[in-house]
């Protein structure tokens, strides 16, 4: 169940619904399953919605009464009685009902916006607080379309169905009701016309919500495959493949727009079933009906109060199809919503075994790994086996070694991105089963080989480490003095780290300096990965961990980044993933990898000296040096 927006700390939805993925997730959702995964999202508003039932039933009423009203107006007519009271009585059901159904509209929508608000949130939060091993198994196209469009498949579902659910079934009841007591002859001839069209939409409706499915699931994969295309655009571009991938991505909106033609084939089979149905049934009871009044036996105005009764109960069967096709999308979004149930949030703030704050083991290095066997979930191999490693607290270690070493996985263990299968790790000398994961990451800074840029300003890019980076415009615009000093120290942060990179005259060449957006600027790949680097320098951390960050600098840049790199072990360490020799060179101490194994450490000379496999890695890569 969705929780309140105010408690951001209390848990996600349980798993109301089994854990499943996109690739073996049925087409077709439980029934009682998915309904009790739309009502969760409801439930939180249940007083609203109960608001939106009773507005609806007060239309309902007036639509009810409004056939007795006319038969009172038509009686009147024969009777030679003052037609004053019967007007005023239509009136008066015609404004009320104006005014239910007005309130009732605005109600809900605000309502439905809500919830879609509430499953956003909800989703997002569970995105970026859970294991980031579990989250990478989905594209990130597909996420974002959970986030997106399933969530307003839920909308409707959530809100209108189930007002509409209640309204139709009060209202369908009601219409049976007076329409026997007008006339049971005209009243079975009704229901059966209703036996037959319940019938045939009942055996549409389930295509319509599968159709509507297997719809998401394409759209799903249409994100990603967009995603994908445009995120290598320059690769595309380079290898003139512009048509194929336009026939990739296009072959996945075609698969989404036959699977939604399919959906629109199925619902407008059933409209149109239904209302042919209901058309026939009015034809047959105006026949039977102008018989019997030609006999004498049934009364004109009782007749058209029954055929305004027979053209009323329409909508309430029209509201509950409706309701029943929304619910039928509802629960194809909720399939796909649960998929995403199953990912586990990580606590980052919880000491499991001890309540009080670690204290630094004397001699102790800042890092260790002690024994550590690492392996992904799926996979049929460990990523690490055995692994023992002190990183001191001071100097610069590079991790080396052939693709598929374990060097990536020895960051993301120290990150507490992964769990090591066996063996543990150390901050300080204490394990980190007696820490939190914000006791570790607190002391790390890392910058990914990727180097993403967070969307924002340049100023939020650079300080986005220490959590709040308020522009200096919204400190001049009416900020208290002290956010103005915050935000002239975070300034001089900033621009300390750009500096440190050589970014700085590049950010002050920009049109609105630090509050200049990263989207709209044409920085150069290697400038996105100084402003990672700078993003980590800022607050220096007590470890700082670098993905090959030199990999697309030029030799001037470089240089920069090794004179930070130099600076940073002189007062904390530096733990570098390394294919570059220049970066080699300048490690006090380089730990080489193989197959998930310290195969060897020392300096550049000692490893070249003594290790074939580093000597070939070296020649490989052709950043080598003759033997010494």
């Amino acid at each position: 169940m969705p929780q309140p927006i105010d408690d951001p700390s209390a848990p996600i939805a349980p798993e109301i619904l089994p854990e499943t993925t996109s690739e073996t997730a049925p087409d077709r959702v439980p029934f009682r399953s998915g309904v009790a995964l739309v009502w969760s999202y409801s439930r939180p508003h249940r007083s609203k919605l109960a608001a939106g039932v009773l507005l609806g039933l007060f239309a309902t009423a007036t639509m009810l009464a409004t056939p007795l009203a006319t038969k009172w107006v038509l009686d009147s007519l024969e009777t030679g009685v003052s037609l004053a009271r019967p007007i005023m009585l239509l009136i008066g059901l015609l404004l009320i009902g104006t005014v239910a159904g007005f309130a009732q509209s605005v109600l809900l929508g605000k309502l439905a916006e809500r919830i879609v608000f509430d499953a956003r949130h909800s989703l997002i939060r569970r995105f970026f607080m859970a294991k980031l091993e579990q989250v990478q198994r989905f594209k990130t196209g597909e996420l974002v379309t959970r986030v997106t469009s399933d969530t307003v498949l839920l909308r409707e579902a959530a809100t209108s169905s189930i007002v509409q659910l209640v309204n139709g079934t009060v209202s369908l009841i009601g219409t049976i009701a007076l329409m026997a007591y007008l006339d049971w002859p005209l009243l079975l001839t009704t229901l059966l016309a209703l036996v037959i069209v319940g019938v045939m939409f009942g055996v549409l409706v389930p295509y319509i919500g599968r159709a509507q499915r297997r719809a998401q699931d394409a759209i799903g994969k249409l994100g990603g495959t967009l995603e994908g295309g445009v995120r290598a655009l320059r690769t595309v571009k380079s290898s003139r493949a512009e048509a194929r991938e336009i026939g990739r991505v296009v072959a996945k909106a075609d698969e989404a727009a036959k699977h939604s033609v399919r959906a629109v084939w199925f619902a407008a089979a059933s409209w149109s079933l239904a209302g042919a149905g209901m058309q026939l049934a009015i034809i047959v009871i105006l026949g039977i009906g102008a018989g019997r009044v030609a006999l004498g036996t049934l009364a004109v105005s009782t007749l058209v109060a029954f055929l305004l009764y027979a053209f009323n109960i329409v909508d309430p069967i029209t509201a509950l199809a409706g309701a029943f096709a929304t619910l039928q999308t509802g629960l194809a979004a909720a399939a796909r919503i649960r998929e995403t149930e199953h990912l586990e949030l990580e606590d980052t703030a919880s000491r499991p075994n001890v309540a009080h704050p670690h204290v630094v083991r004397a001699g102790a290095p800042v890092l260790a790994l002690r024994g550590v066997s690492a392996t992904y979930e799926g996979a049929a191999q460990s990523a690490l086996h055995d692994v023992t490693l002190d990183i001191p607290r001071t100097g610069h270690i590079a991790l080396v070694g052939p693709s598929g070493a374990g060097k990536t996985t020895v960051l993301s263990l120290l990150l507490r991105f992964i769990q090591p299968s066996n063996g543990h790790l150390e901050l300080d000398g204490v394990p980190y089963t007696e820490l939190s994961i914000d006791d570790v990451r607190s002391r790390i800074a890392y910058v990914e080989q990727e180097t993403p840029i967070i969307p924002g300003t340049v100023r939020e890019n650079v300080l986005f480490r220490t959590g709040t980076a308020p522009s200096s415009r919204d400190a001049r615009a009416g900020n208290s003095g002290g956010d103005a000093v915050s935000a002239g120290a975070g300034d001089q942060e900033a621009w300390a780290a750009l500096a440190a990179v050589l970014l700085d005259d590049k950010v002050r060449s920009l049109p609105e300096g630090l509050d200049t957006e990263v989207a709209d600027t044409n920085l150069s790949g290697g400038e996105r990965q100084r402003l990672a680097v700078a993003r980590a320098l800022v607050r220096r951390p007590d470890v700082l961990l670098l993905d090959e960050v030199t990999a697309q600098l030029d030799g001037v840049t470089e240089a920069a980044i090794h004179r930070v790199i130099s600076d940073a072990s002189r007062t904390g360490a530096v733990v570098t993933i390394a294919h570059r020799l220049s970066t080699v060179l300048e490690a006090d101490r380089i730990i080489l990898l193989e197959r998930g194994s310290v195969r060897d450490s020392g300096t550049h000379d000692e490893l070249l000296a003594r290790d074939g496999l580093y000597k070939e890695f070296i020649t490989a890569l052709r950043i080598g040096a003759a033997p010494a």
